[in-house]
């Protein structure tokens, strides 16, 4: 095995780093440990998932849990499916950081500023109610897909993903109760997860992601309501991505660094950056089971001059006709708590709670997804569309067809698949009671409605 060569200037930029022990640190990044974790979608999979993998918990998050083994995900129709998302044990403790500093029980708008692939907004909209909001956003365009996909895949009707500058985000103002930053970074925390990563790094580089970093940060933050909480995190070591943020942060804004409780038998450090004493949270692998990360908490000042802004924009989207809503009705479990809306002949189901706030976003962003996407209506039939079968919000009572492993594969790969079924027309194909998405049942044969570019490639 090839030992991994930490260059000697982010070894020296780290000796004076909160709780960095050199030889400890260096060990755990030469021993070839590769730690794999997942988190389950408690909307789906709960237990299923307890008899497929040998599991063991990540202590600070209630749905996470560590593989003995790292599996072929790939090769897995629970992970198509949704039933769990594959993150990294450290970046978990967002749950901590939300649950310790919101009230999570009422309805709050949150806004995911940086989001992709997608790990910490299922996370969040795990932990959010149902009458939430949830605004994922990613900047780059060539991003932005996956962040789609997973948010599709998790299920979830009350999200919307965007992609948007976070200067953009300024049309909004006083808007949000809570934003996450999972901030572009130097990625020295990924060190053991992604060798490329010790190539790119450098002074230089940790100097131009501090300024970026600050940037995001200047930008966003008019759109965070007085009172509203900031939730910032990096997968970096270096102080200047880190604690020194903090300290700019509460001198150039005066937010309020929030301290979180942690157990001591969890391995992480508590830092206190140097100008301010703000409180940040690293994670150092040879401390904790999981990767490099820093996370820290504030809360913005809230003013005299009243309550912040309330928003009334108008939908600039069609509206169904009585007919239309009764066709795709009974393909919800819930029918009566969402609107439906047209976009490009397909149907869009959003819970009705939110129909001001799709507006609002639709006068300020770029929309990339909006709740879940039910199908085209033709002729008086709905053509489902696959985010209908992998939603959360699906009748129950769907016909469906059970299959065993081989022909899940087979139709992950959207190849001609065989059904023993005297059912005929649009059927959900499930595995272990999970649906993986639609075929349609005819006399002599079973069209695969599997999306091509989800297809598996590999055989």
């Amino acid at each position: 095995m090839k030992q991994l060569q930490l260059p000697s200037a982010f070894i020296q930029s780290l000796q004076a780093a909160p709780g960095f022990e050199q030889e400890a640190f260096e060990n755990v990044h030469q021993s070839g440990e590769q730690i794999t974790s997942i988190r389950v979608n408690n909307c789906k999979a709960f237990d299923i998932l307890h008899s497929t993998f040998n599991i063991s918990e990540v202590p600070w998050n209630l749905n996470g849990y560590y593989l003995a083994e790292r599996p072929s995900f790939t090769l897995d129709p629970l992970f198509h499916a949704g039933a769990y998302y594959v993150q990294e044990a450290s970046s978990m403790f967002l749950e901590q950081a939300l649950k310790q500093t919101v009230d999570l029980s009422r309805p709050i708008k949150v806004l995911d500023l940086c989001a992709a692939p997608g790990g910490k907004s299922t996370l969040i909209q795990s932990l959010i109610s149902g009458e939430s909001l949830l605004v994922s956003n990613e900047v780059i365009k060539t991003r932005v897909n996956v962040l789609a996909e997973n948010i599709a895949k998790w299920g979830a009707a009350n999200v919307i993903v965007t992609n948007n500058d976070p200067k953009d985000f300024q049309r909004l103002p006083d808007y949000f109760d809570v934003i996450v930053i999972d901030a572009p970074c130097s990625g020295s925390g990924l060190f053991r997860k992604d060798t490329n990563a010790i190539n790119e790094w450098s002074e230089q580089n940790v100097l131009l992601c501090s300024q970026r970093q600050e940037r995001i940060l200047a930008d966003i933050l008019p759109s965070l309501k007085r009172g509203g909480i900031l939730i910032y995190s990096t997968c970096s070591y270096s102080e200047e991505e880190d604690e020194e943020i903090a300290d700019w942060l509460t001198e150039q804004f005066e937010v309020e660094s929030l301290r979180l409780e942690i157990k001591d038998d969890w391995g992480i450090v508590e830092t206190k950056s140097p100008a301010s004493n703000a409180c940040g949270y690293r994670f150092y692998p040879d401390k904790v089971k999981g990767e490099g990360f820093f996370i820290a908490a504030f809360k913005k000042p809230t003013t005299n001059d009243g309550e912040s802004k309330e928003w009334y924009s108008r939908s600039r989207s069609e509206k169904l006709s009585a007919k239309e809503v009764e066709v795709v009705q009974s393909y919800l479990k819930d029918p009566d708590n969402f609107f439906f809306i047209k976009q490009k002949d397909e149907v869009i189901a959003m819970p009705l709670h939110l129909e001001n706030d799709l507006a609002n976003i639709q006068s300020a962003l770029y929309i990339k997804k909006a709740g879940v996407k039910l199908g085209t209506i033709i002729r008086n039939e709905l053509i489902p569309h696959h985010e209908l079968a992998i939603s959360s919000i699906i009748n129950r009572e769907t016909p469906s067809v059970e299959v065993e492993l081989d022909i899940a594969l087979q139709y992950l790969r959207k190849q001609e698949i065989h059904l023993e079924t005297e059912r005929k027309g649009w059927s959900l194909l499930t595995y272990k009671q999970l649906p993986l998405g639609w075929v349609k049942l005819l006399p002599n044969r079973v069209n695969n409605y599997y999306p091509k570019d989800w297809r598996i490639l590999n055989k």
